[in-house]
């Protein structure tokens, strides 16, 4: 019943691909946001009968069709959104692998090969950024904020040799650590999560190019140690989500060198540029790290979800969660069991879209997408200034924040009224997705060239709606 014989495991499959291929041929025409509410989902669901059987093929339609028309187009060159790529091909065609074939990447002896390969893949990433390959390891995960949760783990055990089993009431104080006020909200999570509490995140002003300000940073490590807290971790980012800012990775590593404590980079997305000769340049200083963060699933545009977190010792790791059990074999590769090495115990190949599409393409046909993405975004600012708008954040990657010029003469919470009245009308048009957000504070309009479908015509249609929206609005 699970399983459908070979003439219909043939069609369903032919069935699917043929829904796939017709979603890419139609995407571009396709409104990027959906017109739907939850009443008229819920009604749709409640109309299926989970107590009688339904026919695959009709079932197959009916979840495509309802996909399809009730999400948003993430794959759309219009979609100027958050972190959520147009997935590479190839990695369809590996989740598809990994669905039916169904390995178990928690342990070494039932996926050989894919544990091996997640090795392999982390190694060379670890090698990219700089760290010694021959000692750096990691492991992948369901993304940023379990990789962050991973790093600030592995940090609080290194750091402090009986929190392991002690726990936090073992230590003589509370321990802190330090983000850019433009950091990822993970963190505050974490911090409750692993009982640090959220008191514990210090968040550090940002200086005037929005970066984490390593002269404020050294002020609040004096003051912490003066009220007897214990500093352990500083995490510097390497492209915020707001706007793609790469904080000063070196001068924060000679912070954390001087006072001893764990240097975390939250590189989820700008991580990715290391692939690229041209780019990389920007990630000066993250050869330093004790641990990385990164996440495939977003520049590196493979399919929802891929983390990794990438340690400059793999001992650490296995310090953190190393455990012993009887139900699970033991294995002549014990060292390379993913279970002992991460939260996870049951774990899907996570890797294994990201090894097909890199071995497809090649590091430099990714970093030739990559470049493609930074350079639409370097138009659609070049576009903006040259019609009053004003392109706010110094930052090279495929990010543009702006506000209108012409509203410098309202207050501020007016300014941001205006600016969300302007993308309203770009999203309602369902030619793009774009939106609002505030860096420091301060009210923007946010466009991310997340698509690496996107070209010059679609950023000139973004552009004519702007234009189209701000005479409207003003």
């Amino acid at each position: 019943m699970l399983l459908p014989d070979s003439n219909q495991r043939l069609q369903l499959l032919q069935q699917t691909g043929q829904l796939i291929d017709d979603y890419y041929q139609q995407l571009e025409d396709l409104p990027v946001t959906p017109k739907v509410n939850s009443d008229q989902i819920r009604k749709f669901l409640q109309a299926i009968d989970f107590e009688k059987k339904n026919d695959l093929s009709q079932v197959v339609d009916m979840v495509y069709q309802s996909l399809r028309d009730w999400g948003m187009k993430v794959a759309h060159p219009g979609y100027y959104g958050l972190f959520n790529p147009a997935p590479s091909f190839a990695g369809v065609l590996a989740d598809l692998l990994a669905a039916a074939l169904n390995p178990q990447a928690g342990a070494w002896h039932h996926s050989p090969f894919g544990v091996e390969m997640e090795r392999h893949l982390i190694k060379y990433f670890a090698g990219r950024f700089g760290l010694p390959a021959e000692q750096a390891y990691g492991s992948f995960t369901s993304g940023g904020s379990e990789a962050n949760s991973t790093g600030v783990l592995v940090a609080l055990t290194r750091q402090f040799p009986d929190f392991a089993r002690h726990g936090l009431r073992a230590l003589p104080g509370q321990p802190v650590f330090y983000c850019s006020e433009e950091f990822h909200h993970s963190f505050e999570k974490i911090a409750h999560a692993c009982g640090l509490g959220r008191n514990a995140v210090r968040t550090i002003k940002a200086d005037e190019h929005y970066r984490l300000s390593v002269d404020r940073l050294e002020q609040t490590i004096k003051q912490d140690r003066a009220r007897n807290n214990i500093p352990f971790m500083v995490v510097a980012t390497a492209g915020t989500t707001n706007a793609g800012v790469i904080d000063p990775i070196s001068e924060i590593a000679e912070v954390c060198q001087r006072e001893q404590l764990h240097l975390h980079v939250d590189a989820a997305w700008g991580g990715a540029v290391i692939l690229s000769d041209k780019l990389k340049g920007q990630l000066a200083g993250i050869e330093h790290a004790d641990t990385i963060t990164f996440d495939p699933h977003k520049f590196l545009s493979v399919p929802m979800a891929a983390g990794m977190l990438i340690v400059r010792k793999g001992h650490w790791l296995a310090d953190t969660f190393h455990v012993e059990t009887a139900y699970v074999p033991e294995s002549s590769e014990v060292g390379m069991d993913n279970y002992r090495l991460s939260l996870q115990f049951s774990r899907r190949l996570i890797g294994l879209k990201l090894f097909m599409t890199i071995a497809s393409i090649g590091r430099q046909g990714y970093a030739e997408t990559l470049e493609h993405q930074v350079t639409m975004a370097g138009y659609l600012a070049q576009q903006l200034e040259a019609r009053n708008w004003r392109v706010v954040a110094d930052t090279s990657l495929a990010i543009v924040c702006f506000e209108d010029i012409q509203s410098d003469g309202l207050k501020q919470e007016q300014r941001a009224d205006h600016q969300a009245a302007v993308v309203d009308y770009v999203v309602d048009s369902g030619r793009a997705w774009i939106s609002v957000t505030r860096i420091v504070g301060r009210p923007v309009i946010r466009v991310c060239v997340t698509s690496y479908l996107t070209q010059k015509q679609h950023i000139d249609e973004l552009v004519q709606l702007l234009e189209q929206a701000r005479a409207k609005t003003t």
